[in-house]
């Protein structure tokens, strides 16, 4: 294992770092970004390590990198913003006992960077880790064991994709692919410690073989949408944060009309203010973006746009709402795609940075925080 990588010593401007975890290459890349003259640059890989997913903290130039071997492994590493390089300073086990391939398939800070939320892939769990002050890491917080499966041969148990907070703090919910099922489990902000409900989690059903994959919360948090990868459905869902409950309200596909062959559907984003839902389709390499009504938050297709490559695997949103980033993970490509800011569509740049087989974006925003995910 390479803890540090100088290769991407390359100084230059402030401007903000991309960290791009890779799938199968066992490398993280870097890449500048100048959003004035909407350039991207790339300086190359920047860490020698399983990188299933990658997740900035919002505050600290601080990495945190998932590993999909065995073991289910978060490692820290420290972030030179002059050059991007990195240099690695934590590692820690969040399985304790191996559960085989497959790994982790989603981290990311909460809002108060207190822990990391964790989605373990292969174990079938949610898990925290507890964070220091100067965002490194502690010890793993808690951690539940989803139950289930699906029709489909890759469900033959739960999968956890994706945990989030909801605005209220009091629960998590748990996308998991598996399971064919959202779960909700307390959520204690203080411990920041996941745990079961008096009698057992609450939970959403979805469509046998549906698969989800992502949530994201509406800004005014009664409202959240739901992506299932299997059948690359998009569900527009009431969130009842008293009682923990989802109530579903619309589906839609992401599918083409003429849509034929592999389905597979894989991200979903976010406009800050909620005017806007991004999702990426794998199948048709396809980027779908839908209007959201304000008073409901139901849902309208606006555009379909080709994504650049081949296998949206992953977006990201640039803190400013004008840029998007896409993963192009078969044809080994990051893509630029420029945001309406009325119309929240999408423009390809046909600016693009090689990268081999990218799976997730992170970017380090410079001098006033940081740009990624929208999800909550």
């Amino acid at each position: 294992m390479l803890s540090t990588v100088a290769s991407a010593a390359a100084p230059g401007s402030r401007d903000e770092l991309l960290y791009i975890g890779t799938w199968g290459q066992n490398q993280v890349h870097a890449v500048r970004f100048d959003a004035v003259r909407s350039t991207m640059t790339p300086l190359g890989p920047v860490a020698e390590i399983s990188s299933s997913w990658v997740a900035v903290h919002p505050h600290r130039p601080v990495l945190y990198v998932a590993g999909a071997e065995q073991g289910g492994f978060i490692r820290s590493f420290r972030i030179d913003d002059s050059t991007g390089a990195l240099r690695q300073t934590g590692e820690i086990e969040t399985e304790p006992v191996p559960t085989g391939s497959g790994g982790l398939s989603y981290i990311a800070p909460t809002a108060d960077a207190g822990a990391l939320l964790v989605a373990d892939f292969a174990a079938g769990s949610a898990v925290t880790v507890s964070l220091t002050g100067d965002g490194g890491l502690g010890a793993v917080a808690s951690s539940v064991q989803d139950a289930g499966s699906g029709p489909d041969p890759r469900q033959a148990g739960p999968h956890p994709h994706h945990v989030v907070i909801d605005p209220s703090g009091r629960f998590a919910l748990v996308a998991d692919f598996g399971a064919d099922r959202v779960f909700v489990y307390d959520y204690d902000r203080a411990a920041h410690q996941l745990s079961v409900g008096s009698v057992d989690p609450g939970s959403f059903a979805t469509a046998p073989g549906s698969g989800p994959r992502r949530l994201a919360f509406h800004p005014e948090g009664r409202t959240i949408y739901l992506l299932s990868e299997l059948t690359a459905e998009l569900q527009v869902l009431d969130w009842d944060a008293r009682q923990g409950m989802l109530t579903s309200r619309q589906l839609l596909t992401t599918n083409a009309p003429d849509h034929t062959g592999s389905t597979s559907a894989a991200e979903l984003v976010i406009s800050r203010d909620g005017r806007y839902v991004y999702t990426s389709n794998r199948g048709d390499n396809a980027l779908v973006v839908f209007s959201a009504a304000r008073r409901t938050g139901l849902l309208t297709e606006v555009q379909r746009v080709p994504c650049g490559g081949v296998t949206p695997w992953s977006m990201c949103l640039h803190s400013s709402g004008r840029w998007l980033f896409v993963a192009n993970e078969a044809s080994s490509t990051v893509n630029l795609f420029h945001v309406h800011p009325r119309s929240g569509r999408l423009t390809d740049t046909r600016t693009s940075v090689p990268v081999p087989n990218p799976a997730s974006i992170s970017v380090r925003h410079l001098g006033v925080g940081v740009a990624g995910f929208t999800h909550s």
